[in-house]
């Protein structure tokens, strides 16, 4: 069943949470979108859920973090993206990502940054950030922090990707 893609309402904040919670086997995730959505990194049309049969089976964040170089800029982290355990390989995720990325370059966005599955994520266009110089704030293998260019891309775009204290939590 193809699911519903949709912004957050606040009457999705619980489930939302819990889907998170489940994915994750954990909190941080459901705790790091809260402090996002209390930042002013939040940005409400980027903020989707995936809906089936009035349940949220899934869940996208893009927010605002820093790249900075000589000068900062800001760009999109994709962060959480989570699908309930019993509707994961089911296709939504990839729908997730591919509308979010969608708004994402309507909105004039430059680069999206995510830290995730190189498998999934390459699918979408995604590639090691170090092809762009772009410099991740983690000691993690360069294929896992990926970079994707949106529309209003320019080279000058590089440096090193600072999180916002949000993700301190995770």
């Amino acid at each position: 069943m193809k699911p519903i893609i949709r912004t957050e309402t606040p009457q999705d904040y619980a489930a939302i949470a819990e889907v998170n919670t489940l994915a994750f086997g954990q909190e941080n995730e459901a705790k790091l979108i809260e402090a996002i959505r209390h930042s002013d990194r939040y940005i409400p049309e980027l903020a989707l859920v995936a809906e089936i049969d009035n349940l949220i089976v899934g869940q996208i964040l893009f927010s605002y973090i820093d790249l900075v170089d000589k000068e900062t800029i800001k760009v999109l982290g994709l962060a959480p993206m989570a699908v309930r355990p019993q509707f994961q390989n089911q296709g939504i995720g990839s729908a997730l990502v591919k509308a979010g990325l969608e708004i994402a370059a309507a909105k004039q966005e430059a680069l999206v940054i995510v830290l995730g599955h190189p498998h999934f994520y390459s699918r979408f266009g995604f590639q090691p950030s170090v092809v762009y110089e772009i410099e991740s704030p983690f000691p993690v293998p360069e294929d896992v922090f990926m970079a994707k260019p949106l529309t209003s891309f320019q080279e000058k775009s590089k440096g090193k990707v600072v999180y916002p204290s949000a993700f301190n939590e995770v």
